[in-house]
């Protein structure tokens, strides 16, 4: 049964609830590929999203950070063989592109790894996501990327819902035509375990221009 997560960020560390959901779901822990949306920063880059990880005590044997350092067999081959597939956080444009050049959609897709994405992560791992000035994103024109589909709806993540609803409402409602999104802010989680979506926080989902607050299930 294939688990994916599409997280917010969190300031800190996982909620408690989360924090047990993750436990029970990775089970496997030899190997987690961690794939850079900064791929050309050779920083320290996925430390917080490994902090929360390791607050919640899922520690792996290996750990592997894709970017540019990475030879792009190499990268297929370490996702091929990841325990868990975390998707970071960062800029959602680089991330997409860095999937794409690299072609790491396929074997994510492939995969029986419990897969993870924070932010610009959780972003690309749905079918398509609209990439708008208004969000903050680095475009003039509203565009629609494709995702790698891990499931069959879009998603925004970490977005400041609360004070923006009208804007997100607008600019959301053509692709919410056309399929579904849930939308999120920082503290949030979206589960998918087989057919089965699990929420925790503040998801609202919104279907044919119509949007409405998800309860809680985690």
């Amino acid at each position: 049964m294939k688990t994916h997560y599409y997280l917010g960020w969190f300031n800190k560390f996982f909620p408690e609830n989360l924090r047990r959901a993750i436990q029970g779901d990775i089970t496997d822990r030899k190997s987690i590929a961690m794939i850079s949306s900064n791929p050309s920063n050779f920083e320290e880059v996925g430390a917080t999203e490994r902090s929360w990880l390791d607050q919640a005590g899922i520690v792996f044997d290996e750990y592997h950070l894709i970017n540019y350092r990475v030879q792009k067999e190499e990268a297929q081959t370490i996702i091929q063989n990841a325990s868990v597939i975390f998707l970071l956080g960062g800029s959602i444009l680089n991330l997409n592109g860095f999937l794409k050049e690299y072609e790491l959609s396929d074997a994510i897709k492939k995969s029986s790894a419990v897969v993870m994405g924070a932010s610009a992560g959780a972003i690309n791992m749905s079918a398509k996501w609209l990439c708008s000035k208004k969000f903050g994103d680095e475009v003039e024109r509203n565009t629609i990327y494709n995702g790698i589909g891990l499931d069959n709806f879009s998603v925004l993540s970490h977005f400041d819902l609360e004070n923006n609803m009208e804007l997100v409402q607008s600019e959301l409602s053509p692709l919410s035509e056309e399929i579904n999104i849930y939308a999120s802010n920082k503290d949030c989680a979206l589960r998918v375990k087989g057919e089965k979506i699990d929420i925790l926080g503040n998801v609202f989902l919104m279907s044919h221009s119509k949007i409405q607050k998800l309860d809680e299930t985690l």
